[in-house]
Parts: structure tokens; sequence; C-alpha cells
């Protein structure tokens, strides 16, 4: 059986597809872009202000799914341009301080609404 989760605290989805599904005690992230939940406006800024919006983002859907920032067991950030890596990493460290997830970081052509990143999570539920 499997549940979908939804909160008002991370953007909307933008197509068929839920913010996360758990199943068996894992939690599956869609995509965070660097969306604003109240507004669904494009965070401007750098890669340093969008992986922000997009880590707090997922820390919002992790929570609404009964999981948090310490259960993520991988990642995968997608970046516009391999060049911001430095700066994405740079808040991506502040997020997962101890004992960090396994990631995968890779360069897309494209991102939904032009973003310059995009990261979707996996994690342990309860």
């Amino acid at each position: 059986m499997r549940e979908i989760t939804s909160t008002d605290k991370a953007p909307k989805a933008i197509g068929p597809y839920s913010q996360a599904v758990v199943h068996n005690g894992i939690a599956y992230l869609s995509g965070q872009i660097p969306l604003h939940p109240g507004t669904g406006q494009l965070v401007e800024g750098d890669i340093a202000a969008q992986t922000e919006r997009v880590l707090e983002n997922v820390k919002a859907v992790l929570e609404a799914s009964g999981a948090s920032l310490a259960s993520v067991l991988k990642t995968t950030v997608f970046l516009k341009d391999m060049a911001d890596f430095a700066k994405m990493n740079e808040v991506y460290a502040r997020y997962f301080t101890a004992n960090p997830p396994a990631r995968s970081t890779v360069q897309a052509a494209a991102l939904p609404k032009n973003v310059s990143v995009e990261i979707d999570a996996i994690a342990s539920v309860g």
C-alpha cells in the first residue's frame, strides 16, 4: 500500500505527479525546484538562493511524509551548469551536516521553468 504526501508548505505539483509517495517505510520525493510555496513564484537569486529554497521545499515534503533531513538515504541534484557545483554544495552541506546521504549530481541540459537546480530524495520514514 502506498500513501501520497501533499503539503502546502512546499509548492504544489505542477504536473501529474505527487510531492512524495511513501511505501514500505520509504518516502520517494519528486524533484523540487526553487518555487516559493506561498506564491508559486520562482525564487530570484543565484544558485545559493535557489538551492536554499529547494532544500526548504524538500524538508517540508519530508516532514509531511513522516521523515526528516536526518533520515534521507539518497538525493539526486540536477544542475543546469556544473560550474555552480561548489556554491550549491556549500548550501547543501548546511542541511546535511552529519552522516550525509548518498548523492548523485548531474548536469541537465534543461530543468523545469529554466531553474538552475532541482533536487529529489529518498528517505526512511519513522
